[in-house]
């Protein structure tokens, strides 16, 4: 019974990543099939459709050119409107560090990777460096095996050991729960 069990959840964890990249391509269809009705719903010919289905990607292509060279004026002012107001100004600020932190487009320093004692000494987590003020680091602490979901700390820079590994190879090593950890050779070398 016991063997049939293991062979079970073993199975269900085969699985699981087939699970999320099946829903990553039905969520980008069902965003695309409502972008696809949105426009149909203006006329009942498919040609209509079609030229304004494509017009409304090439305005979101160029809108994403210009953004990334940081020269979209409707942008710009957007922005220049969302910071005038006190709350949603600063949820606005704080998305966009984050959006731009993951996306790889935060122009202060590049991203670290780094080894931090949490929750008590002796066990070493991998953390995302975030910020840094002087002598102190801003860590984000990711938890298993979703990434995005975790803690922010604030340590002192000799409480962090740097790591060789990526921002992807740390995401990979997270979201396997440690079984895809490229870098075994840097466990051997943390202090225990």
């Amino acid at each position: 019974m016991k063997k049939l069990l293991n062979y079970t959840l073993i199975g269900v964890l085969a699985f699981i990543p087939i699970v999320v990249i099946v829903q990553i391509v039905l969520f980008v269809k069902d965003r695309l099939a409502d972008l696809f009705q949105f426009v149909y719903g203006y006329s009942d010919n498919y040609l209509v459709t079609f030229l304004l289905f494509a017009a409304s990607f090439a305005v979101i292509t160029y809108v994403g050119h210009r953004v990334s060279l940081g020269r979209f004026s409707i942008i710009a002012g957007f922005e220049a409107l969302i910071e005038r107001i006190p709350l949603l100004s600063t949820i606005y600020r704080v998305t966009q560090k984050l959006v731009n932190m993951i996306a790889g487009h935060q122009l202060q320093e590049p991203r670290e990777v780094v080894y931090v004692e949490y929750p008590k000494e002796g066990i070493w987590v991998p953390a995302y460096v975030t910020n840094k003020s002087g002598d102190r680091y801003v860590l984000f602490v990711p938890t298993s095996p979703n990434p995005t979901s975790g803690f922010a700390i604030i340590v002192h820079e000799s409480k962090v050991i740097k790591s060789e590994m990526t921002i992807e190879q740390v995401t990979s090593f997270i979201i396997s729960v440690g079984s895809d950890f490229e870098q075994i050779k840097e466990a051997g070398k943390l202090p225990t």
